[in-house]
């Protein structure tokens, strides 16, 4: 499969963001922390969920859909703590079955968790958190195995800000004797989502949201009815397509305050920004200014928008410099926006970016989930054809992409073959 589309269309209208993937990941794991019935709402329906749902009724848990974004959890009837299902291992939060099992069961082995390959991601600081906590931990043939006689509160330092791990922590935790502090945590929107969802299932988290977390630990939790929050990420990409199409889009369903630092570089890019209750506008004009961005943890420049800016960048007036100091390899797909006739320089963790006056179609692949969302955005503004290969990455976290981008009136198509490919090009000329 592959996206083909005509560049050049101003993107116009309305569009509604789905739930947050990173939160839903965290909160699903959660949610079988309890005998009870757990119903989550705005679930989005993208390939991660869909994984970790299908690994999680391997293990025996109820999971009943109600509609495309609604579902009915029961962990009542997990019968293994051994999670190796083989699309667990292509995506990076199934770890997260690791702290929800861990904490009810008091034992876990999950596959080694894949992803997207944009650096070195690794575990240690989910198993320095968990040791903490009194658990055993090894990894070997491929599973990550952690076990706890007595699972115990205790004082966590994170040695680098980590939401996997602060989520990790904070599932376990909420069923450990006595209190634990986690320090040096992750910030971002998503780890309060998680522990707000487990407040309402009865848990003690206070101080999600600021680098300080406390945990009293509960006997049990109980079940809950939760919506999850609005997807950070994908809101910026609707964003940033509107300001590198020239476009007028406004994106309903989400929490203008998550969006500061995305907001705040596209002002500074001359974008013409109107904030509402659960809305933003964003405005493109004809000529984009460059400016310099270093992406950081939140509330800084989300490392997962660092690809949607580069494209920017790549039409603005002057020289943009971005700095990643998030992950080391997540500057891949410039040999691909290159292709299109933009100017990028990449040094180590430095992107030096000159603008171009127009970028044109190209045959491209994806080589991850944020990228391969950045390229389509290239290719909605280049002159001519644009294909996208690889889609798979960006159907882990985008829902209806297409779908949407049409509705805002991109030429834009999902197709199969070739056969379907011709026919597209044909169509529009």
């Amino acid at each position: 499969m592959q996206y083909i589309m005509k560049g050049g269309t101003p993107l116009a209208g309305d569009v509604i963001i789905s739930g947050a993937k990173n939160a839903a990941l965290g909160i699903l794991a959660a949610a079988i922390m309890t005998d009870e019935s757990v119903i989550i709402e705005n679930l989005p329906n993208v390939r991660d969920i869909n994984v970790i749902l299908n690994a999680m009724k391997e293990i025996g848990v109820v999971v009943e859909m109600i509609g495309d974004h609604k579902v009915k959890i029961n962990g009542a009837n997990i019968h293994k703590v051994v999670v190796d299902n083989a699309h667990i291992k292509k995506i990076r939060a199934g770890y997260y079955l690791l702290g929800a099992l861990a904490g009810k069961y008091r034992h876990a082995e999950v596959a080694l968790p894949g992803g997207c390959n944009i650096g070195s991601r690794p575990i240690d600081q989910h198993l320095k958190g968990f040791q903490t906590l009194g658990m055993d931990t090894v990894v070997e043939h491929g599973l990550v195995k952690v076990d706890a006689k007595r699972l115990v509160g205790g004082h966590v330092y994170l040695d680098m800000v980590s939401v996997g791990a602060t989520i990790n922590v904070m599932l376990a935790a909420v069923l450990a004797k006595g209190s634990t502090t986690i320090e040096n945590a992750a910030k971002e929107p998503h780890v309060v989502d998680v522990a707000n969802m487990l407040n309402t299932m009865g848990a003690n988290v206070r101080g999600a949201g600021t680098d300080t977390i406390r945990i009293r630990g509960v006997e049990r939790l109980h079940g809950t009815d939760y919506s999850i929050i609005p997807d950070q990420i994908e809101a910026g990409t609707f964003m940033f397509a509107a300001a590198v199409t020239h476009g007028d889009v406004t994106v309903h369903n989400i929490i203008p305050q998550h969006m500061d630092a995305i907001t705040a570089k596209l002002r500074e890019m001359g974008c013409e920004i109107s904030e509402f209750d659960e809305s933003i506008r964003v405005v493109g004009k004809s000529q984009l200014k460059s400016c310099n961005v270093k992406t950081l943890p939140y509330p800084g420049f989300p490392t997962d928008m660092q690809p949607q800016i580069c494209v920017a960048l790549s039409l603005a007036a002057g020289r943009g410099v971005v700095t990643e100091s998030i992950f080391e390899s997540r500057f891949k797909y410039v040999d691909e926006l290159t292709k299109m006739g933009a100017h990028v320089k990449v040094e180590s963790n430095v992107a030096v970016i000159d603008g171009v006056r127009r970028l044109t179609g190209a045959e491209l692949n994806a080589p991850d989930l944020r990228a391969g969302a950045a390229l389509v955005l290239a290719g909605l503004c280049a002159e001519g054809i644009t294909t996208v290969n690889d889609i798979e990455y960006i159907m882990r976290g985008y829902e209806d992409f297409d779908r949407k981008l049409r509705e805002l009136g991109a030429v834009i198509e999902l197709v199969d073959d070739e056969a379907e490919a011709k026919k597209f090009r044909f169509r529009v000329g």
